[in-house]
């Protein structure tokens, strides 16, 4: 299962959806409507619409995230016991928040382009951080190659333009790969959807 980011739609994951279901997955490609409701409400929304339909897969039900989709998920399945969640890859995901939003959150416009969930995304209280972690077996993928620089100014140490590097890490997590991309087309970048078919395949990522 696929659940894109922030301000994005199901279009965002496209090439990742054409490259597992070429790789044999049934894939289930989410549409919500990231920026009108905040992150409880849109995790609900994931619940009425398909936790019926993922409890009844016979077999593990693998996800892949991009952005604040991960923060979505992270949210899901501390509130709903899905017994055959297998695999998860999050692409660039603001486990730890992120400095832009802290910066930009009482901006009229951030506010108005991103809704609720946006300004959740903070690095402070009530922000991702403090979401449970995720207890299976989980892959992180960080981006390094910032596209706007003065994003990028307001964000410590390596970082994609809108999540800083260290701060996508999740504790427990199973492997942790960073790749110099940038943050917006993550799941589009060959080496980035490679690297997720080997992890949901084997667990791991693979060097080299």
């Amino acid at each position: 299962m696929l659940v894109h980011g922030l301000g994005r739609t199901h279009r965002s994951m496209w090439a990742m959806a054409w490259a597992l279901g070429r790789s044999g997955y049934q894939v289930i490609n989410w549409r919500y409507p990231s920026t009108q409701a905040p992150i409880a409400e849109l995790s609900g929304r994931l619940d009425r619409e398909l936790t019926a339909r993922l409890h009844a897969v016979d077999g593990p039900v693998h996800f892949v995230t991009h952005s604040m989709g991960g923060i979505v998920l992270r949210r899901y399945l501390a509130d709903v016991a899905l017994a055959n969640v297998g695999r998860v890859v999050m692409l660039a995901p603001p486990n730890q928040g992120s400095e832009v939003v802290d910066r930009l959150r009482d901006w009229w416009l951030f506010r108005r382009a991103t809704g609720p969930a946006g300004t959740e995304l903070g690095t402070g209280a009530g922000g991702p951080a403090e979401l449970p972690g995720i207890p299976v077996e989980l892959g992180i993928i960080a981006g390094r190659r910032p596209a706007n620089p003065i994003f990028s100014r307001w964000i410590e140490g390596e970082n994609d333009g809108k999540v800083g590097v260290a701060r996508t890490a999740l504790a427990g997590m199973s492997d942790f790969l960073v790749v110099d991309r940038g943050h917006t087309w993550l799941a589009w970048q060959p080496v980035v959807i490679r690297q997720v078919q080997a992890f949901l395949e084997e667990g791991r990522f693979r060097s080299g």
